[in-house]
């Protein structure tokens, strides 16, 4: 006979939330694994001693973590997710029948707590992961990756144009300490100077507004940048592009992996329209004073040349840190036909008229770069026969080099002397640091940041890092990898006895092959 089920609900139930969530599930494995009781000391500053309850703070960092290990972005989504799943609900000590926060709610408390308890949260994950063995410290390594700030590219303003610059830095330098220079009033004269024309009569200027395409959309300039453009949605967000992809609003989640077991140990954001190098630093130092916590010290940094600068090199040294980054593809490590002279500080022609180039100056290029100029005598260069070909049409040659040129030189001998050591460190780099990139933006809500200004993505790549962790601790088994590196003990001492007896017979074998009676190698072999 054939059946057939209707629901008929019922008055009352006798069910429990307890008796319908498996023992095995992942949110109680979660439950056990990491205790968030600390959280109530850690926001009790944020709150008064009037009014009505907020929404308790731990139920807070759970719902979060919830959207983050589910890769689910929109705070509404989240809490209907919430809502219809009964081990969610049981992880948030809320019954079948009782009514979660609003998604308000949510965003309202993301923007009231502070950084540092993201941070403190993130913090507490690793040192569950410290615990556990997955955290070694000896190396780390190092990149970034886009995220995409939750503004449109159509919400692109033009910055305005100053008709008197000069009135404009005096009204800035009266009453302030930080004093606008003469350099700055001179690059903000010459980049005015370039939109106008660059800008004149372009489908889009602030002259010719409101222009369409065939299909309606708003035509916006060409060129647009960082320096000519704003969004005033989110002011913190920068204009930023990848070869073959559109240009949008992006902020940067740097992270540092530790090679062990590619456990996350240090995490934030930083602008989108820095260069990498510039943000190591940050990066590095809130890594340095995460593991110190758990006393670990760092012994080596690896990154790719996007994070080369003298003022990166610097930091390394200063802290003591082996640090391998290939130097950036500008840097020269020696000048054809030129060798420098380190104690008079001069590089000297090797051809020619062997004219010297002493050193003169040190100047600022338009990018704000600083360079060691040095430059030769008109009298040496003029009559030199190879004069076309080194200089072409001027009277004499000059080089430029970096400031920061030692820290380069010294890079670059490392790698140099060592280049199979070096090529090791690449290959770590990049199974090491980018696997995780690629998991974060993929599946754990870190390729768009859903609230606007830099402390929101700060706290979303720390939310996002942990929950990364979090999955980690919670797959890894430290009597596996034991049991993995004794076989392969095991395997290699095994070896060893072969390559011994093998060795032991050879030689048995030859001194008897010198005697006359040479032994029967197959019944040994057997043996």
């Amino acid at each position: 006979m054939q059946g057939r089920k209707e629901l008929q609900p019922k008055m009352l139930y006798q069910v429990s939330i307890d008796d319908l969530v498996p023992q095995d599930n992942f949110y109680r494995k979660l439950s056990q694994t990491l205790d968030l009781s600390f959280l109530y000391k850690a926001t009790s500053n944020y709150y008064g001693s009037e009014g009505q309850e907020s929404i308790d703070p731990v139920v807070f960092f759970k719902i979060c973590l919830v959207g983050y290990l589910n890769n689910i972005n929109s705070d509404r989504k989240l809490i209907e997710y919430c809502s219809n799943c009964l081990d969610v609900r049981w992880y948030l000590k809320y019954d079948i029948d009782e009514p979660l926060p609003w998604h308000s709610t949510i965003s309202r408390t993301r923007q009231l707590y502070g950084e540092e308890t993201f941070l403190k949260l993130f913090q507490k994950v690793l040192s569950l992961c410290v615990e556990k063995g997955m955290v070694r410290g000896k190396r780390q390594a190092v990149d970034s990756a886009y995220i995409k700030a939750n503004a449109s590219m159509d919400s692109l303003v033009e910055k305005e144009v100053l008709e008197d610059v000069e009135a404009y830095a005096e009204e800035l330098n009266e009453g302030s300490e930080y004093k606008v220079k003469a350099s700055v009033k001179k690059a903000v004269e010459r980049h005015h100077k370039w939109k106008e024309q660059a800008y004149k009569d372009m489908p889009g200027h602030v002259d010719n507004p409101k222009q369409v395409d065939e299909h309606g959309h708003l035509i916006r300039p060409r060129y647009l940048s960082n320096h000519t453009h704003y969004s005033p949605t989110d002011p913190d967000a920068r204009i930023s592009t990848k070869p073959g992809k559109a240009r949008q609003l992006n902020y940067a989640g740097q992270i540092a992996v530790d090679d062990a077991h590619h456990v996350i140990t240090g995490a934030c954001s930083s602008s989108a329209g820095n260069r990498d190098s510039q943000n190591l630093a940050e990066i590095l130092t809130q890594t340095i004073n995460n593991l110190k916590a758990n006393e670990i010290s760092i012994e080596q940094v690896i990154a790719d040349a996007g994070y080369s600068s003298g003022e990166a090199l610097a930091f390394c040294e200063s802290h003591n840190i082996d640090a391998y980054i290939p130097n950036f593809g500008q840097y020269k490590s020696e000048r054809e036909g030129f060798i420098y002279n380190a104690e008079k500080d001069q590089y000297e022609c090797q051809r020619g008229k062997r004219a010297v180039l002493p050193f003169k100056r040190i100047a600022t290029d338009s990018k704000g770069y600083s360079k060691r100029v040095y430059r030769s005598n008109n009298s040496k260069c003029k009559d030199c026969p190879l004069r076309t070909s080194c200089i072409g049409k001027s009277d004499f040659k000059k080089i430029e080099d970096s400031t920061d040129k030692p820290y380069y030189d010294r890079m670059h001998q490392k790698l140099a002397s060592n280049p199979q050591y070096a090529k090791k460190m690449s290959r770590i780099r990049s199974k090491t640091v980018e696997p995780v990139l690629g998991t974060l933006m993929n599946y754990l809500n870190m390729r768009r940041v859903n609230t606007r200004g830099m402390a929101g993505a700060n706290k979303h790549v720390l939310l996002s890092a942990t929950a990364y962790n979090l999955k980690k601790l919670m797959k890894f088994n430290r009597e596996k990898v034991k049991t993995v590196a004794a076989s392969v003990q095991k395997v290699s001492l095994q070896a060893r006895e072969d390559l011994n007896f093998l060795t032991a017979l050879i030689q048995c074998n030859y001194n008897h092959f010198k005697r006359g009676c040479f032994l029967n190698t197959e019944i040994q072999l057997k043996h």
